[in-house]
């Protein structure tokens, strides 16, 4: 029996309620937000979206860290990369600042939950970064109608001195979902290799979905059993951003949209274990510029987009994304654009067929 829409929300303030009380022993303290058509779940062991799947579907966010499996903080599928991307100073690092900042190595705290908020299921958690000097509030909310949950964080520097900080999306998707046949898409435009030539390494610059190794291109879309490059960063093409990936034989298409005033950059890692595709990464945020503080500085930007942002003392900055699930036909080609038009995200296949699949959302940005 499909449940209703009140029941849904009733099931999943129950969750709520009893995420650290009626926990078992050894389990996480999850938030779990669930309509009749969709479900997502946020691990507070670090604040990762673990889970978002279709009624009775597979769920692309699967993968956790390398050596983190057993740890009880620890970032996974999709997890914040706050106050930074990439790796801390040999000092900083010292003083205990781990790759990828603190945010999803800290304890994220349920603040509420709020039944049916104009058309969406509400959960709100926040998460101190006591090195960093951060505060970071994120509001999470599922659509009621449709496949959709968009997330709203707001970073405010408790510093008494302004600073610098970058804010990445590490979203990964992993097996099952991953495959040799899933293909990933993005409206991404110039860019560059991490591996290349620093300081300038958009000397040897690239255009989505096209890299280069010995000479010869890869073409990024696909991943089958040779990783490298291993990480391209790209600036986006437009005011709205987009990345999606496909998996036809599986039926499902899983992407997210945002303001490229919020976040100018995607950034794609392919991972390869056994033989096999394992994970890639759909990154998007402040930064393309995998490297410490130190070195940003002295390349503030690279084609024309800033490779970090700045907080003043006490000052806030908020930014949006919306991601989403789609049913797609087993001939479906991969996305040309992403839109937003007339209140519904409109999916434009590429090649031959050109077909559009469009979702009415209650709320995009």
């Amino acid at each position: 029996m499909i449940p209703t829409m009140r029941s849904s929300r009733l099931i999943f303030l129950f969750v709520l309620a009893g995420a650290f009380a009626q926990q078992p022993p050894n389990s996480r303290p999850t938030l779990r937000l669930e309509s009749p058509t969709a479900a997502v779940m946020i691990d507070l062991g670090g604040g990762s979206i673990v889970d978002f799947h279709l009624a009775g579907g597979i769920n692309p966010l699967h993968w956790v860290a390398p050596g983190d499996e057993n740890k009880p903080i620890r970032p996974m599928a999709h997890f914040l990369c706050l106050d930074r991307w990439g790796a801390p100073s040999d000092a900083e690092l010292r003083n205990g600042m781990p790759f990828h900042g603190e945010a999803a190595r800290v304890e994220w705290r349920q603040l509420g939950a709020t039944e049916g908020v104009a058309g969406r299921i509400v959960a709100t958690m926040e998460a101190t970064l006591p090195l960093a000097g951060l505060e970071v509030r994120r509001t999470v909310g599922l659509s009621e109608s449709a496949t959709v949950f968009t997330v709203s964080e707001t970073v405010t520097n408790r510093n008494k001195l302004g600073r610098a900080y970058n804010m990445v999306q590490h979203a990964t998707i992993g097996p099952p979902f991953l495959d040799e046949t899933t293909v990933v898409d993005s409206n991404g435009g110039e860019g560059f290799m991490q591996s290349s030539p620093l300081p300038d390494p958009e000397r040897l610059a690239i255009h989505w979905p096209q890299a280069i190794k010995d000479g010869k291109p890869v073409d990024l879309r696909h991943l089958i059993t040779d990783p490298d490059p291993n990480v391209t960063s790209f600036v986006i093409d437009g005011d709205v951003g987009w990345v999606a990936a496909t998996n036809a034989s599986q039926e499902l298409l899983f992407g997210y949209i945002f303001r490229t005033a919020d976040y100018p950059w995607v950034n794609i890692w392919r991972h390869v274990q056994n033989g096999r595709p394992f994970a890639r990464g759909l990154e998007f945020g402040t930064t393309g510029f995998h490297q410490p503080f130190k070195v940003l500085l002295g390349k503030p930007q690279i084609f024309g987009r800033p490779t970090f942002a700045y907080l003043d003392a006490g000052e806030s900055a908020t930014r949006v994304y919306t991601a989403f699930l789609l049913k797609v036909p087993r001939d479906f080609a991969g996305v040309s654009q992403v839109l937003y038009r007339d209140g519904r995200i409109v999916v434009q296949e590429r090649a031959a067929h050109g077909r559009e699949l469009t979702m009415a959302v209650d709320r995009l940005f």
